[in-house]
């Protein structure tokens, strides 16, 4: 139980290292005077949110796709 508690940290960890990164893609896009779509941001999103829900059903099934086993 404790190793499928440890393995959503380390999702959640991903998934908002994910979100920071495409925010911050978004932000630089928009300093740099670059018009970006709106239904192109929320295409982005949506690319992200299935992303973070695979890894968090494949982490609750334990068919671990992605490991972390670093040893």
């Amino acid at each position: 139980m404790a190793t499928i508690a440890v393995n959503i940290l380390w999702v959640l960890v991903a998934v908002v290292i994910l979100c920071m990164v495409v925010y911050l893609a978004f932000w630089v896009l928009e300093q740099m005077s670059v018009p970006v779509p709106e239904i192109a941001k929320r295409a982005v999103w949506i690319i992200v949110l299935l992303i973070a829900l695979i890894f968090l059903i494949t982490t609750l099934t334990g068919t671990n796709i992605h490991s972390f086993n670093w040893k």
